[in-house]
């Protein structure tokens, strides 16, 4: 029987710890995080799955330590697998697992690689991601390429929603590549880096929306950091807003005024600095979640400075 290790967590790692169970696999250890006391845990728990197939669970606060490096090579794993585990794993880790150690990454490799791939390429204004099985090395994000399955990013995705189809995009990922890891038949094709790039984690405080920039970035920042993620924010009459979804009216049309929110009882709109016209349909004015008629009635028609 093919036995395996398992470092995950979040909603991908789940659904890829489930096909290797219905696979069949040895899951002999699962390695997983404990949740952050004050986070938005909006995703399903690893450690949860893992329980109700009794199999051994572990947080250690830094897996590379020499001691947990022994208790993982006492187990003798066919493969280690990493699923959207946060923490880098070191070469004594990666060369334990006799078939290899294989990581599950949430963007088309080579591009977007590092840290919170989806949130980045809804900012950048992508119309597609997927998810990407690759070889591990020390290198982040940086092994051959075993599959991939690319998705649709929609105009008016959010950040979650890509994310819930890089999670079933990972699962279909794994599970048809699964049988040649397991034959010994899989091939992987090496990457090159120069096609991609590597992007660090995000800040709240990045959430900051410049409205000199067009109406599209504004849109796809908006979206990239909304909710379950710490959201858009400006400031309104010394009050703090979150725009917590919006939607593009105009892309190309520019202003030659200072970009102004606008409202009426139909809605709130902004002209932006850079072009465009942008509408906003869920707000948030100092803590207290408001529709745009809600907003309207208890601010008025503006307009109001950004």
């Amino acid at each position: 029987m093919t036995r395996a290790v398992v470092f995950a967590y979040h909603d991908v790692g789940v659904r890829c710890l489930s096909v290797l169970l219905d696979a069949g696999v040895d899951v002999a250890l699962v390695v997983t995080h404990t949740d952050v006391p004050g986070d938005t845990i909006w995703f399903d728990s690893v450690a949860a799955l893992a329980a109700r197939y009794d199999i051994p669970t572990v947080t250690p606060d830094d897996p590379n330590t020499p001691e947990f490096v022994a208790q993982v090579a006492a187990l003798a794993p066919d493969f280690l697998f990493s699923f959207y585990y946060k923490l880098m794993l070191k070469a004594p880790l990666l060369q334990i697992p006799r078939r290899g150690a294989y990581n599950m990454h949430g963007s088309l490799l080579p591009q977007y690689r590092g840290r919170v791939p989806v949130n980045w390429a809804i900012i950048h204004g992508e119309r597609e991601t997927g998810a990407t099985l690759h070889t591990m090395t020390e290198k982040p994000d940086a092994g051959a390429i075993v599959a991939q399955q690319a998705v649709p990013i929609l105009r008016d995705d959010t950040a979650a929603e890509v994310m819930r189809k890089v999670t079933c995009a990972a699962e279909i990922t794994l599970h048809r590549a699964l049988p040649a890891l397991i034959a010994g038949t899989a091939s992987a094709i090496p990457q090159d880096l120069t096609q991609g790039g590597y992007f660090g984690g995000r800040r709240a405080e990045q959430g900051r929306i410049d409205w000199s920039q067009s109406a599209s970035a504004i849109h796809d920042l908006i979206r990239a950091v909304a909710p379950p993620y710490p959201g858009a924010f400006t400031e309104v009459t010394g009050k703090p807003l979150r725009i917590l979804r919006s939607r593009l009216r105009d892309e190309t049309t520019s202003t030659t005024v200072a970009p102004a929110l606008y409202c009426t009882p139909g809605g709130c709109q902004v002209a932006c600095g850079g072009g465009g016209t942008l509408q906003l349909l869920e707000l948030e004015l100092d803590g207290v979640a408001l529709t745009p008629a809600a907003f309207y009635q208890g601010m008025g028609a503006g307009p109001f400075a950004l």
